[in-house]
């Protein structure tokens, strides 16, 4: 019986071994190229070290061309635009200025209008092969970012890390899919 749990045992370590071996080398074999496109890619936009996180942290990136890459980049826009619609609603419940409601309410306007209007057309545009029309989504939304950011003084509302973080997003993505004209 002894003799029979040993073998088992040497019998499974083996097995694991052999799982292990053929998934490493699948892996070596494949990711090398994609890694590459993937950075090859991102040193043509403002902000390499958000598209590498962006694209590298996505499912699908590893098996992407790059209009898959400019869709992938449209999703984390469509992320950083929701993030950034949350805090401001959490915001609008706790803040009780007027000035600070008129701030949040634009920027609630403008965050919808990049859900609404900037990511669907530019994933439409990219699934149809389009650019052009993407890229001005990718362009739209960077601007409405940048518009609830610059639109108030400094400080009036606490949302840049969120108008940065789409900001940046937006204008990787504009960067990748220019690349697709």
């Amino acid at each position: 019986m002894k003799n029979f749990n040993s073998l088992t045992l040497i019998f499974c370590i083996q097995a694991m071994f052999i799982i292990i071996s053929i998934q490493s080398c699948h892996c070596r074999t494949f990711k090398p190229k994609n890694e590459k496109l993937i950075e090859s890619t991102c040193k043509k936009t403002p902000n390499y070290i958000v598209c590498i996180n962006s694209l590298k942290s996505s499912p699908g990136s590893s098996s992407a061309d790059v209009r898959g890459l400019a869709l992938i980049m449209v999703k984390v826009m469509e992320t950083k635009a929701n993030d950034a619609l949350n805090k401001i609603h959490d915001l609008q419940r706790v803040l009780t200025g007027h000035n600070q409601k008129v701030a949040l309410n634009s920027c609630a306007s403008k965050y919808n209008a990049i859900l609404v209007a900037d990511i669907p057309s530019a994933t439409e545009a990219l699934q149809k092969g389009d650019p052009k029309f993407a890229e001005d989504g990718a362009n739209d939304a960077a601007s409405e970012a940048t518009y609830c950011e610059t639109d108030y003084p400094a400080g009036t509302l606490p949302l840049t890390k969120w108008n940065n973080a789409m900001h940046d997003v937006a204008a990787v993505t504009a960067a990748i899919v220019r690349s697709l004209l």
